[in-house]
């Protein structure tokens, strides 16, 4: 019945052998999750999405949708509407006479993402001063463990999930819906930039630092420090990709 259902809407019907073979291959290529309850489409979607935000398809590499589906083992339909959905993102440019590439990190794209999203962090971090509850202080508090914990790790994808769940409970905490989702619509172009920040192991040790200024002046409800500490986070990040993007420009 599931397997009927998604020829209906449009995507690729997949018998448990298919699904299982096809898994297989785009393990051997790009990290994957398979979900048996997503379409084709948005499994697929869901891949190139995370290759581009992990550094996996690295800026400016040409995304071949022949290449692609053969990389993936599906037909060349799922890729064409994920390449789509990725230019709306803003993670994906269309060259004339090139055709699709990933889109680059530029000091003027990644300028404007941080400049708002510096604004809604300082906002975030007042309002949680006032409204955090001791449950979600307490999650905080945990979080900021975890995300030291996975500092020794050195696995940057998991220590860049830390960083997210971190900020992820300070925007919860405001309780402000419009507000959440302000944030979280810049949430997909704010892991890549947060990714590249977060590969030099150098600025791991600032990082928690800056975390435990946060949470405390949180728990103390010092709604200027919380502030203050939230926009910083977000300047040292800004300052380092923008030094990156330079010596990157520069070559090397």
């Amino acid at each position: 019945m599931t397997e009927a259902m998604g020829g209906m809407d449009g995507t690729e019907a997949r018998s448990p052998d298919i699904e299982r073979s096809m898994s297989r291959r785009m393990q051997d290529n790009l990290h994957v999750n398979m979900d048996e309850f997503l379409p084709l489409r948005d499994v697929v979607f869901n891949t190139l999405r995370q290759a581009i935000l992990t550094g996996e398809l690295k800026p400016g590499e040409r995304l071949m949708e022949i290449h692609l589906a053969n990389r993936l083992g599906v037909s060349r339909t799922p890729i064409r509407e994920a390449i789509r959905k990725l230019e709306l993102e803003g993670l994906v440019t269309m060259i004339p006479r090139r055709g699709a590439e990933v889109a680059q990190i530029t000091e003027k794209g990644m300028s404007d993402v941080l400049e708002v999203r510096r604004s809604l962090d300082a906002l975030c971090a007042e309002l949680a001063c006032d409204r955090i509850s001791e449950e979600d202080l307490e999650a905080l508090k945990d979080a900021c463990s975890n995300f030291e914990q996975l500092v020794q790790s050195g696995d940057i994808k998991k220590i860049a999930q830390a960083d997210v769940a971190l900020h992820d409970i300070i925007v919860k905490a405001t309780g402000n819906q419009r507000l959440i989702q302000l944030v979280n619509n810049l949430s997909e172009q704010m892991y890549r930039y947060r990714f590249e920040y977060i590969k030099d192991i150098g600025i791991h040790q600032l990082l928690i630092e800056e975390h435990r200024i946060i949470f405390e002046s949180i728990v103390n409800k010092d709604k200027v420090t919380a502030a203050n500490a939230s926009k910083l986070h977000i300047d040292n990040q800004e300052k380092a990709i923008m030094k990156q993007i330079r010596l990157e420009h520069n070559g090397g």
